[in-house]
């Protein structure tokens, strides 16, 4: 059922109740997610790096990483559903999930996983007051400490970039900052401000900045990596089956630009002997060579520890209202 705000919202801004339709024909009507994706769990890696927003085409033309480059197609087209499509209700204790997104933790309960251990980089000290993010140096910090700490474990990193907060040349110098609220839904109806054209060269940018630290993990980390994307983006390109121009990544809209996702596989040495559940070391353990855990990194100068006058959801509210959630 919708909501009169909603029926109201659609009448007022055609494009979001073709976007509807839309979604209903790819979706059935009914289904949780997108029936044509793989289970990326079920695919052969030791470890998984996943870039947020990342269609296949704009990897494909910008890399420069080592490995052989395929395709996957996704099961969603948004961060939430992709979880939903490969985590839910599943054991993964043989996995550790190092994640900048805030969106896991908001659906933890919902989505009823088992990991080894989930290690939420953008309330641990990871996040970026500057640019209201977790950049992608830090992400590498954070995911080695955990491949120290659990050499026997898949490892599962999900970066932000691409995704907006653009941190690039162009994204800093034409995207405010402290406006948090940015709503891809205004490009339906000419508020947004900014040119189709703009919008790729600050996507483009903030995928050259991810780039060079996810060839440094690809390098540092032994076995089977794969780079990949939990979902991809939509630039002003039609949507189908009714060619409306869409933007942003909305849930259960499975056109290509948002479900074709890069697949890249490296070979660094033996794959890792996986073990399932006790991990040869705890998330309490010291980095080795080091007299304690990893702190928050100091490789962004305005990352600070979580504030415990701030709850659990001031927090997550404040996160996902940086990444254009809310």
């Amino acid at each position: 059922m919708y909501t009169l705000s909603q029926l109201k919202r659609a009448i007022e801004t055609p494009s979001l109740l073709f976007r509807e339709m839309n979604r209903l024909y790819h979706t059935r009507g009914n289904s949780r997610f997108n029936p044509a994706g793989v289970d990326v769990f079920a695919e052969e890696w030791d470890n998984l790096l996943l870039l947020d927003a990342c269609r296949y085409d704009m990897f494909r033309d910008q890399h420069a990483l080592p490995g052989r480059l395929e395709s996957r197609v996704s099961r969603g087209s948004h961060t939430s559903e992709f979880l939903k499509a490969n985590v839910a209700d599943r054991d993964l204790r043989d996995t550790v999930y190092v994640t900048a997104s805030p969106m896991y933790y908001r659906n933890e309960d919902a989505l009823n996983a088992r990991f080894h251990e989930v290690v939420e980089v953008w309330k641990e000290g990871g996040w970026h007051d500057t640019y209201r993010t977790v950049m992608p140096e830090t992400m590498v910090r954070f995911a080695l400490d955990a491949a120290e700490r659990h050499p026997d474990k898949r490892l599962l990193v999900h970066f932000l970039q691409p995704h907006y907060p653009f941190v690039g040349e162009t994204g800093v110098a034409n995207f405010d900052l402290d406006n948090l609220a940015f709503e891809w839904d205004a490009a339906f109806d000419d508020g947004f401000g900014f040119s189709d054209e703009l919008l790729r060269r600050a996507f483009c940018e903030n995928l050259d900045v991810v780039l060079p630290h996810v060839e440094e993990l690809m390098r540092a980390l032994p076995g089977r990596t794969v780079v990949s994307a939990d979902h991809g983006q939509m630039i002003g390109e039609r949507s189908r089956p009714i060619p409306s121009v869409e933007y942003g990544h909305p849930p259960g809209v499975y056109t290509e630009q948002l479900t074709k996702v890069p697949w890249l596989v490296f070979e660094n040495g033996p794959r890792k002997e996986i073990r399932h559940g006790a991990s040869t070391a705890t998330s309490s353990d010291p980095v080795p060579g080091t007299a304690e855990p990893v702190a928050p990194t100091t490789a962004d100068p305005s990352a600070t520890p979580r504030d415990d006058s701030e709850t659990d959801d001031e927090l997550v509210r404040d996160r996902l209202e940086s990444l254009g959630y809310l």
